[in-house]
């Protein structure tokens, strides 16, 4: 029969022991690897911080998979990610395929329909992401985009000069550059 609350003292020790050791291992892995490895950036770095949590449960809780596994598990995955994010900022092909390109969805008073229904984005969720910028009207708002970490970005009117935040970022039918020369 297969013990449901209780094992023994030596399951429940060797997991307190391997989740202390796990978390130290990770932990110092994290502080090597840089700030880059947990942030909040894209999908990308969320698959990376899964896959770490899940090995850290499969360390603690799996009897068939020592620390040594783990840990090199954790330097597998915080190495990779850290080729993935060098190359990414040194190639740019390989930057739109780990992390994807804004999507501009709203655009000086006018929904891009196209780029909305490409991002799977309602007019309503624009309106929301305008409120909680503190926007009252839409005619407040230069832009809308929706950032590669699923975030929105709400641009209010251009008033200054200089480079725009919105360089760079790209809408079906629509050339930026060509609308804010006017």
């Amino acid at each position: 029969m297969d013990p449901i609350l209780f094992d023994s003292w030596y399951a429940l020790l060797r997991t307190a022991v391997l989740g202390v050791l796990g978390y130290a291992s990770l932990i110092l892995l994290l502080r090597i690897s840089g700030r880059r490895t947990l942030s909040k950036m894209n999908a990308f770095d969320l698959v990376v911080t899964v896959a770490l949590g899940s090995v850290l449960a499969t360390v603690m809780l799996s009897r068939d998979v020592t620390l040594a596994q783990g840990v090199l598990a954790f330097a597998l995955l915080v190495g990779m990610q850290y080729l993935v994010t060098w190359a990414s900022v040194r190639m740019r092909w390989v930057r739109r395929v780990v992390t994807g390109e804004p999507a501009l969805l709203f655009y000086r008073g006018d929904y891009l329909p196209t780029a909305l229904k490409r991002a799977r984005v309602t007019k309503e969720e624009i309106r929301a992401a305008v409120r909680a910028s503190g926007k009252v009207a839409l005619g407040e708002v230069e832009a809308v985009v929706l950032e590669t970490d699923g975030s929105f970005s709400v641009v209010a009117q251009n008033t200054a000069s200089g480079e725009s935040s919105l360089d760079g970022v790209k809408a079906p039918g629509l050339s930026i550059g060509d609308r804010m020369a006017e």
